[in-house]
């Protein structure tokens, strides 16, 4: 909000200055009806771990982050560059595996990934366009160098919070966001539905589009329901579904009714009990054999679970230059694969300085901040390294960016990170803001909402 050093916020000058003169009780007071709001429209999100508060609203911080025009055309150009690499990787390694045959990246990595399908080797794509939706999470160093923290290929969520985040700040803050000049969110439906529109099958000339939910149990079914009615699709689940003659179709009180693109918010397992996990109640029989007759079309498609490996991530600078012959324009994290000799030895040597991730999973789950961890929590940590080296990296601590924060009756600075969501179609389209997710615990390094972060809107300025 405020830049650093030589290089002071002048983009932000009119919003200080019409924060300047806001009380923090109206600060308060604001907050604690968005807060109410939030809960009564139903935007809640589910921590299963926690079964006392199973459905919760998301925390919301009304100061807002607030990203120049420069800084947003940066991003913006290195998310673009690094979904066109992903796309090329993931239809590279299920037809020619150029990549792995001449040891870019070591074909173990790839093959014997728990998320590598071989069902779709020669599957050909529309446009090549394997990851329709993609978000990529990016922190701000103490440099101001916005690195890429890693990549969400398979089902990426929270877009919901950025579009409904700008509702509230408009409907609370009106003398806040008014004549400042922000760039508009509240079209990603368009955007999205059109995306999925231009990877239908060629045979659909007026493509149907349906959005595949898992059900009302789902940690984010209110995300579900908010991206269906903002794509004006219907919202199904598997048993609304049936596949005949390879052909999918949704039933309807007026029959049945064809479905040429699935957005699907369903795991690769789940999918289809015919292909993959065979008591899944989730899927749909035949979803899969439609889909390699080439007559339906999912988004994301089934395998991209490979560009979400942490480990795979290591190796992304090197996929932007072998597929694009282009310098990464957002740098990676420096990472050690535990994997590697080196990178476990660099690891057990430095654990107490270091981030540790399980390669595999999401939501914050199993990160060990070596600084802030006990002696008992490192110990534990060394022996599941030392056990399974293959399922973990590690990073150096990034010093994130911070930002304005409003916490009971003071404004502190509070760690932050950014999720720029990107719509993938014939080319790609970066919603301009994404989700800034924000540590509320004070010195807390862990943005995620499982582990008791909030959002902020973010601003993009024209």
């Amino acid at each position: 909000m405020f830049g650093g050093g030589a290089h002071p916020a002048a983009h932000t000058d009119s919003i200080r200055d019409r924060m300047r003169n806001m009380k923090i009780s109206t600060l308060q007071r604001r907050a604690q009806a968005s807060d109410r709001e939030l809960y009564n429209l139903g935007i809640t999100f589910t921590v299963y771990s926690d079964r006392d508060a199973i459905d919760r609203v998301l925390p919301f911080d009304v100061i807002p982050r607030v990203l120049s025009r420069d800084d947003w055309s940066h991003i913006e150009r290195g998310c673009v560059q690094r979904v066109a690499a992903l796309n090329r990787f993931l239809h590279d390694i299920y037809h020619e595996q150029h990549i792995l045959n001449d040891g870019t990246v070591p074909a173990e990595l790839v093959l014997r990934n728990a998320n590598f399908r071989p069902e779709m080797k020669g599957l050909d794509l529309p446009h090549g366009t394997y990851v329709s939706i993609c978000g990529i999470d990016l922190v701000r160093d103490g440099q101001g160098v916005f690195r890429v923290l890693e990549d969400n290929a398979r089902t990426p969520s929270g877009v919901s919070y950025v579009v409904e985040n700008r509702h509230l700040m408009m409907r609370a803050f009106p003398d806040l966001t008014g004549n400042v000049g922000l760039r508009q969110v509240s079209n990603y439906g368009m955007h999205l539905r059109a995306a999925l529109a231009e990877i239908a099958p060629s045979s659909a000339s007026d493509p149907n589009v349906v959005l595949m939910s898992p059900g009302v149990f789902n940690s984010a079914y209110f995300e579900h329901v908010f991206l269906a009615r903002e794509m004006g699709v219907p919202l199904v689940e598997g048993r609304d579904l049936v596949v005949e003659d390879d052909r999918v179709f949704m039933k309807t009180t007026g029959g049945l009714r064809r479905v040429d693109v699935i957005y699907r918010r369903v795991d690769d397992a789940f999918l289809d009990p015919e292909q993959f996990n065979p008591e899944s109640m989730l899927g749909v029989r035949g979803l899969f054999r439609a889909y390699r007759a080439g007559h339906v079309s999912l988004a994301n498609a089934v395998g991209t679970g490979v560009a979400d490996d942490k480990a795979v991530y290591a190796y992304m600078p090197r996929m932007v230059q072998y597929y694009l012959d282009e310098e990464p324009i957002l740098p990676n994290v420096d990472t050690h694969l535990c994997r590697e000799p080196e990178g476990l030895a660099y690891t057990l040597a430095h654990l107490s300085e270091l981030v540790v991730k399980p390669v595999g999973e999401s939501g914050g789950y199993g990160v060990v901040v070596g600084p802030k961890a006990t002696r008992a929590e490192l110990e534990e940590c060394r022996a599941r390294v030392e056990q399974n080296p293959a399922n973990y990296i590690s990073q150096p601590v990034i010093d994130l960016s911070v930002c304005p924060t409003l916490i009971d009756d003071s404004i502190e600075p509070r760690h932050v990170d950014l999720r720029p969501y990107i719509v993938t179609g014939k080319e790609s389209w970066v919603l301009p803001g994404g989700l800034t997710r924000v540590a509320l615990r004070k010195g807390s390094l862990v943005v995620n909402s499982s582990q008791g972060g909030g959002t902020k809107d973010t601003w993009v300025l024209e």
